[in-house]
């Protein structure tokens, strides 16, 4: 029984270090590309659902009308999700600067609000390219023209670019960052493959007409989140090979971790959910794989205060799985200009596995809370 336990777990541990070394393999082959030279001539519109957004969609919008981007190539759109603060005056206040406000009516009872605001902003929209991002979000100058030259340049029909968490005020979101670096390096090491599974809806554009080319939210409405990488996976289905990550730190969208405990499990069962709506069961293997590698370190950790094989067994597990991982994430931490992160990783490895584990039961079963929502 021992023996095939052991064969188990380290098998597992194969299985899961061959995936990091998939991992390391496709973030290395996203290349930067030089974009064409000449003026841009794509016409953008910038979409922003908010709900309850007051403190900080100001800053947000500030960005977004700074880009050194053409004025008359790009439109702003912000759709107000019934919020019950000041969203929506601030959002208007902005109106001879050239930000539409647009005000979610809907009476009805839905699962998906945020789908809705996006469905409705494009249905407005006059731009080729949709380029979406979040009421909370913070960017540089330089964020739209250097999407748009990616897109240009490389002829795509989808861009999925790098988003991380700043301005950290406790060592909980430091380990936050860390961790959503792992996951924003995932989604790029898939593009990097040829392939497409997780994207970031706080820095994602795709072209408009494929949107409704591919049905926009038809199918996967049904669930609250999602209108990032399950829009992004009907869209691999019909154009494979033409879904780029842009790795170029001018296109990078910051935003913030969550302050506590509470609200960052929240935010994982939310993301989590989503799994259940994956059209490529080779990602839903990849992600179930990874799961029972951690499942697999939980029980000989566990079994370990019994037995001395099994914290021996646990211990090897733990330390190839730290080794690799170092790999994997020093050049993703470095791409973000923030590698001394990397020395967190032996604390966020066992709160990750734990935590890991537990999502995994918890986020296909059971409602979340998102934007004062009960939702599934």
């Amino acid at each position: 029984m021992i023996a095939l336990h052991s064969f188990v777990s380290l098998f597992l541990t194969g299985i899961y270090l061959l995936l990091i070394i998939y991992l390391i393999r496709g973030w290395s082959r996203v290349k930067v590309i030089p974009v064409k030279e000449g003026p841009p001539q794509t016409k953008v519109t910038i979409l922003i659902a908010a709900r309850n957004e007051e403190e900080r969609i100001s800053l947000t919008i500030e960005d977004v009308l700074a880009q050194d981007y053409p004025k008359h190539l790009f439109e702003v759109i912000i759709v107000d999700d019934h919020s019950t603060d000041n969203t929506a005056a601030i959002i208007s206040s902005y109106a001879s600067r050239g930000v539409r406000l647009l005000q979610l009516q809907e009476e009805r009872a839905l699962n998906s609000y945020k789908k809705k605001a996006i469905a409705e902003a494009i249905k407005l929209s006059t731009g080729e390219l949709m380029v979406a991002t979040d009421a909370d979000c913070r960017m540089g100058p330089a964020w739209l023209s250097s999407i748009v030259g990616y897109y240009e340049t490389n002829n795509l029909v989808m861009v999925s670019s790098p988003v991380t968490y700043f301005e950290e005020r406790s060592l909980f979101e430091l380990m936050q960052t860390l961790e959503f670096g792992y996951l924003i390096g995932i989604g790029a090491a898939f593009i990097g493959n040829g392939r497409a599974s997780t994207c970031n809806g706080a820095n994602f554009a795709y072209r408009k007409d494929v949107f409704y080319e591919v049905g926009g939210f038809a199918g996967i409405d049904d669930l609250a989140s999602g209108d990032d990488e399950l829009l992004l996976q009907k869209v691999a289905e019909r154009y494979p090979g033409r879904i780029g990550f842009l790795k170029q730190t001018e296109a990078v969208v910051y935003t913030h971790a969550k302050h506590t405990l509470q609200e960052f499990m929240q935010q994982r069962r939310r993301w989590a959910s989503k799994s259940t709506k994956y059209k490529d069961k080779k990602v839903v293997a990849f992600g179930l794989c990874i799961w029972l590698f951690n499942v697999s370190l939980l029980v000989n950790a566990a079994l370990g205060f019994y037995d001395l094989y099994f914290l021996k067994l646990f211990l090897v597990q733990f330390l190839l799985k730290y080794l690799f991982e170092i790999l994997y994430l020093l050049p993703i931490t470095t791409f973000f200009k923030r590698t001394y992160l990397v020395s967190l990783l032996i604390l966020l490895i066992p709160l990750h596995i734990v935590y890991f584990v537990v999502i995994g039961l918890m986020g296909n079963n059971r409602k979340y809370l998102w934007k004062d929502r009960v939702v599934k």
